[in-house]
């Protein structure tokens, strides 16, 4: 398992990497393909339970938040929040009163806005300026963070932490992440970004918040479906749902740093 883990990571960093360096189109590319089969993924898991999400407009929309936060002035969101949902409202008319419509519909636009507005965030963090260092703090900061919390949780974990969400989680691999996570946090964002101590050890609290709760969140929704991973795609990791989950929660807050501190901090 572990070996799987491993070999599958020295695969997927160096792409990731490349593609955060390059920016433009081909990061664009992996983001959109992340959040493509994260949902793809999560309508799958949704399927498992009697339920029928729309794959055509939860797609859609994934895509439709990834490209609008590669080309703003397209306004490509406004109407894409406006027609894909009522649209997807209107195919259950035609199926007449059948069981299940209106949670196939809430459960197809909230999970597109779960996994595709949160990715949507990585894009937006690579524009603004230093892009590259903020997609790399959070990025890093967040595997670092996971990373402590596995194997401290593996040498030392006794103590269930949300047990009925992730069983397998321990305090003990909690407080081993965010050791982990906060001192990325700092050090990642000393070097690369030149932020403060001080700043550091906030945007670290935030950071690892988001990437303990992201992974608790997904969890939330397995337990929902009785899956254990969200698909076998990743030897060691599961699905990509499950690769991404703490980043969903990463992305959105990480970009909200950046932006309020290129205004009111730093």
């Amino acid at each position: 398992m572990l070996g799987r883990r491993v070999l599958s990571s020295a695969i997927l960093i160096p792409v990731v990497g490349a593609a955060v360096y390059v920016g433009g189109l081909w990061f664009l590319a992996v983001v959109a393909l992340a959040g493509l089969l994260a949902g793809y993924e999560y309508l799958s898991m949704m399927r498992q339970s009697d339920l029928a999400p729309s794959f055509f407009f939860g797609l859609l929309l994934i895509a439709l938040f990834v490209a609008d936060a590669q080309w703003p002035s397209l306004d490509l969101l406004r109407w894409g929040l406006a027609l894909v949902p009522l649209a997807a409202l209107t195919v259950e008319v035609f199926y007449g009163n059948a069981q299940g419509s209106l949670a196939n519909w809430a459960l197809t636009i909230a999970g597109a806005i779960y996994i595709g507005f949160s990715i949507s965030h990585f894009v937006r963090l690579r524009a603004v300026d230093r892009g590259m260092w903020w997609v790399a703090v959070a990025l890093l900061g967040t595997w670092i963070c996971d990373s402590g919390a596995y194997f401290v949780g593996r040498a030392a974990g006794k103590t269930p932490f949300f047990p009925q969400i992730s069983p397998k989680k321990t305090w003990e691999g909690a407080a081993g992440g965010f050791v982990c996570g906060l001192a990325a946090a700092v050090l990642l964002g000393r070097f690369l970004l030149g932020l403060a101590v001080g700043w550091g050890i906030v945007l670290g609290v935030l950071l690892v918040f988001g990437a303990t709760f992201g992974d608790l969140a997904e969890s939330v929704i397995k337990r929902q479906v009785g899956v254990k991973d969200s698909s076998n795609l990743i030897p060691g990791h599961g699905g990509m749902l499950d690769r991404v989950d703490s980043l969903l929660f990463v992305a959105p807050i990480v970009y909200c740093f950046a932006s309020v501190g290129k205004d009111l901090l730093f």
